[in-house]
């Protein structure tokens, strides 16, 4: 039977495009592959990055401690980062106070310099690790515990494990236990955990830290931090070790705020409370919320953080929620009163 005309044009045309898939398919594949073969590459040739603190075996892991100041008698600042936060971005609160007290930075498994563990990092898991840190990096107490964000959290359930070794708490724009509901704030959408699994395993094959290399890293860089600082952001943002601590700490998210709430409701210890008083509107009404009742109800929950206290004081700040510490204007205001409260603590002014 023979052909037509029509027929075998359809015939020669399919057979172009087939070829023309194949090309492409195969084209994409050797750029993804070499894309990856780059970022491996990247991962299993380039230096080490040299932290700026100590990396400390805990048992299995280890945590990156960064202290300065002298060791004494007197209370000692620890300071613990936000979900994901790390080290680097307490610069100007760690420089203000390194001349009058010792300040202890450090960053939890995954995060910055530490090395990722395999254990559950639930709220008490992250506590005893700090604490087992603290010894084995030679620090003593009594501490005042500083948490920004989720930090805040951390450090209650540090207190409430180790009560008779804290003797104050400062929040830095710290979440409230009750924050989600009485701000009405959206569920975070189902994609975004989705988003984070697949940039752990871009980290993992070097393809981030291949994009940074290529493009830079903008995004991360906190406003007011000295650039010296903020360059040695990419030694942990490249790889996919930093996503799966972020993921992993997540996983125990409303753990870490009801035990918090418990302990927040019971405890008097003497704190600080500093707020950011910044707030975008534009994107909070996108996220359909009123931003008139975000900031006073916002502003009772910090006030209320402190409303236990038996000294108890909230500081509001002229920044957002990270710009009240990077900017070395704010963090020297709240650099002043931690050194008000470490006096008034030296002084016995108050009792827990």
């Amino acid at each position: 039977m023979s052909l037509g005309l029509g027929q075998i044009k359809q015939i020669v045309t399919m057979k172009i495009i087939k070829k023309t898939l194949k090309w492409i398919g195969l084209t994409l594949g050797s750029v993804v592959l070499l894309v990856i073969l780059s970022g491996l590459s990247l991962r299993m040739f380039s230096a080490q990055p040299e932290p700026p603190g100590e990396l400390v075996d805990i048992g299995g892991y280890r945590l990156h401690v960064h202290s300065t100041g002298e060791k004494n008698d007197k209370p000692t600042l620890v300071i613990e980062a936000g979900a994901g936060g790390h080290s680097e971005y307490y610069h100007w609160l760690s420089e203000g106070l390194k001349d009058s007290m010792r300040v202890v930075r450090y960053d939890r498994a995954g995060i910055g310099y530490s090395d990722l563990s395999d254990s559950p990092q639930d709220p008490e898991s992250i506590a005893r690790d700090l604490h087992t840190l603290l010894e084995k990096s030679g620090e003593a107490p009594p501490y005042i515990m500083a948490g920004h964000s989720h930090g805040g959290h951390y450090i209650r359930v540090f207190k409430d494990l180790f009560p008779d070794e804290v003797e104050a708490l400062v929040l830095v724009d710290s979440g409230h236990p009750d924050e989600h509901e009485r701000l009405n704030m959206p569920s975070a959408p189902s994609w975004l955990g989705k988003i984070y699994y697949v940039g752990a395993v871009l980290g993992d094959l070097g393809i981030l830290d291949l994009h940074m290399r290529l493009y830079g890293n903008n995004i991360l860089r906190a406003p007011g931090v000295p650039e010296e600082i903020t360059d040695r952001y990419e030694d942990y943002f490249a790889s996919g070790k930093y996503l799966w601590g972020y993921i992993e700490e997540e996983k125990w998210h409303d753990s870490l705020v009801v035990m918090s709430k418990e302990v927040m409701e019971k405890d008097t210890t003497p704190i600080r409370v500093f707020s950011g008083t910044h707030l975008n509107d534009e994107a909070v009404r996108r996220l359909g919320m009123d931003p008139d009742h975000i900031r006073t109800e916002r502003r009772k929950m910090q006030e209320e953080m402190s409303a236990n206290s038996s000294n108890g004081k909230t500081v509001f700040l002229d920044g957002g929620h990270f710009t009240i510490f990077t900017q070395k204007e704010n963090a020297d205001i709240i650099c002043h009163e931690v050194l008000e409260l470490a006096r008034d603590l030296d002084r016995g002014e108050f009792e827990n």
